[in-house]
């Protein structure tokens, strides 16, 4: 099983879209990604706004990125 820091990027949220979704331009990548918010962050009512820097967490098999917090 892969570590969970190899699984984390940092990158620039683009576009907020409807249920909670978002584009994030990771960074070194150039077609941005389809995230959205972790657990956590939806139950302490976290927000993040176009602009926002945040840490992503990859899934390994592909897919959307989880949201897991704002710098």
């Amino acid at each position: 099983m892969a570590d969970k820091k190899e699984l984390e990027r940092t990158g620039t949220v683009l576009e907020a879209l409807p249920n909670i979704m978002f584009k994030v331009q990771i960074d070194g990548e150039e077609t941005p990604t389809l995230s959205y918010l972790s657990g956590k962050m939806r139950l302490h009512r976290i927000r993040v706004l176009v602009g926002d820097r945040v840490i992503l967490e990859i899934e390994p098999y592909g897919g959307k990125a989880k949201i897991v917090k704002r710098l």
